[in-house]
């Protein structure tokens, strides 16, 4: 996990546990879960990002002879 991930991990797990209190009024906790909905999206193309990065074949370099098989 990159750092970036990390801290929106913990971010979202504490605004998980204020909502989980209940002492939030309705207008806050729906900011909250709003901002929690921004975070998740954030975390999700990260990780899309990562995910596609590593599935992407490597551009071919001039002079690069392929690997033998076995």
């Amino acid at each position: 996990m990159t750092d970036q991930l990390i801290e929106l991990r913990a971010r979202l797990e504490e605004a998980a546990a204020r909502l989980r209190a209940g002492q939030l009024e309705p207008p806050a906790a729906l900011a909250l879960i709003e901002d929690c909905a921004r975070l998740a999206a954030e975390a999700s193309a990260q990780v899309d990002q990562r995910v596609r990065a590593l599935l992407e074949p490597l551009p071919e370099l001039p002079g690069q002879l392929p690997l033998p098989a076995g």
